[in-house]
């Protein structure tokens, strides 16, 4: 099997390596001579780890050969980004102060793929410390869609390995949109969910009570396997919320007839841009030929948290960086320094009254989310914008509050989120959708990304094809 394209995704993949028709050492050697071949144009990967990759492919071969079977992952060629704890490489999280940085432990989320029988390639690519540029040392990633244009922070390799088919899931976070931004601008379906779902433990962080690990894929289908694994309670992190983890693979073929689905107009579609409206709409309108419910709402006042987002994350990314700011200064990029900065001249006032501001949109929107199976929203306010534009080269630079519109309120409430293709462009690019669930719902979330994903093919166009 040649691993190329999206139209590859885990789950066939699984069968396949189950039937015997292909073998992980055999997918492995494919994806590692792929990125070989090809990752100099992307720049996807900050360290491949071949050896370690081979190994436990071999190990996964044998265990489905007497019969072990781990699950969906089994065998199954992933890459974490590069914020993950591995004991097999290096883990600097985009930086170069941390450059030899050598955990003695996997992260959890890690440990659980490898549990799970995944086989590793390698670390992605990230912006620095996981805020919003690229060390000036290490180069930015290319989208496959075109080299031109933006992937957006944070896990920019993830998106970029997934799109140029250089491996088939990946691990990201998101603490203001970096899941969601790097899967819509590449095509791709990108899962945050809830705080606390996930384990943090062996995962550097942006901004603690920000901060979400999760998976991405070229599908819902994808991103539920990966879910599977990595979710639960971990003692070795105290902020893991203590809920069992149900079946995410099961029931989510069922009808989502009678399913309610919230849409807040002046919200998800005033000060929009036409194409992103359209795609939405259809969308709408596709769900409700499937039996959903739509229903008109009204989410609770965000755009101040948007606003403001960069405040509470600056101030949590001071106290991350306390060892190493300032007495390494000058090892720091300018928009990390910069952010860093930022938190420690925060006012103690202005933190404490944007904590009070997010606790009430939390309990709001999960009020709302009572009545509800999903919201839908847009992901970006606008089409994939080059990477001219959003350096202001092209005319004024969208405001950070324009981009973090759709995203940064629900890593302020910890909210799931789940952001998936749901259209094209006038340029032929991918455009994409979110769908906001209640806490602990990444199930119902599933179920209606995989309904809507059943009947659209727009997960599955080729990145590097206009259409």
């Amino acid at each position: 099997m040649e691993p190329s394209g999206q139209s590859v995704d885990i789950l066939a993949t699984a069968e396949r390596l189950r039937s015997g028709r292909v073998t992980s050492s055999g997918l492995t050697r494919q994806f590692l001579a792929r990125i070989a071949e090809r990752d100099g144009a992307y720049g996807a990967y900050l360290h491949v780890s071949a050896e370690h990759a081979l190994s436990r492919a071999a190990i996964a071969d044998s265990e489905l050969a007497q019969g072990l079977d781990r699950g969906p992952l089994h065998g199954i060629p992933l890459a974490v980004k590069d914020l993950c704890d591995t004991t097999f490489a290096p883990t600097t999280a985009g930086t170069t102060i941390f450059a030899d940085r050598r955990p003695s432990a996997d992260a959890t989320v890690v440990s659980r793929l490898l549990d799970a029988g995944a086989v590793i390639l390698g670390k992605l690519t990230m912006t620095e410390g996981a805020f919003s540029n690229h060390h000036p040392g290490i180069p930015t990633p290319r989208n496959p869609w075109g080299s031109d244009l933006w992937v957006g922070p944070s896990s920019t390799g993830s998106g970029v390995a997934i799109a140029a088919g250089l491996c088939l899931g990946a691990l990201g976070s998101d603490t203001g949109g970096s899941i969601r931004f790097p899967s819509a601008t590449c095509g791709l379906t990108g899962l945050k969910p809830t705080w606390g779902r996930v384990s943090r433990h062996g995962v550097f962080p942006l901004a603690e009570s920000l901060d979400h690990i999760g998976p991405m894929g070229r599908s819902v289908a994808d991103c539920a396997a990966i879910l599977q694994a990595i979710a639960g309670p971990d003692a070795a992190d105290p902020t893991s919320l203590q809920a069992d983890v149900p079946d995410y693979l099961t029931g989510w073929d069922a009808p989502i007839s009678g399913l309610r689905i919230g849409i807040d107009r002046n919200y998800a579609l005033a000060g929009v841009c036409a194409e992103v409206v359209s795609a939405l709409e259809a969308a709408l309108d596709t769900l409700a030929g499937l039996g959903a419910t739509i229903v008109e709402v009204e989410i609770p006042e965000s755009a101040d948290l948007a606003a403001n987002w960069v405040t509470l994350c600056a101030v949590e990314t001071a106290v991350v960086h306390a060892a190493t700011y300032p007495s390494r200064a000058s090892e720091y990029g300018p928009d990390l320094a910069g952010m860093i900065e930022l938190g420690r001249r925060a006012r103690p006032a202005d933190v404490a009254a944007l904590n009070a501001r997010r606790l009430a949109f939390t309990n709001g929107l999960s009020a709302l989310l009572a009545g509800l199976d999903g919201l839908l929203i847009p992901t970006l306010p606008f089409p994939i914008p080059t990477v001219g534009r959003m350096r202001g080269e092209e005319g004024p630079a969208p405001a950070a509050e324009e981009i973090l519109r759709f995203t940064a309120p629900f890593d302020f409430s910890g909210h799931p989120t789940l952001c998936l293709p749901n259209g094209l462009d006038r340029h032929g690019l991918p455009l994409s959708m979110q769908f906001v669930g209640s806490k602990l719902s990444e199930g119902v979330l599933i179920h209606l990304g995989h309904a809507y994903q059943q009947v659209t093919d727009w997960h599955r166009l080729e990145a590097g094809e206009r259409h």
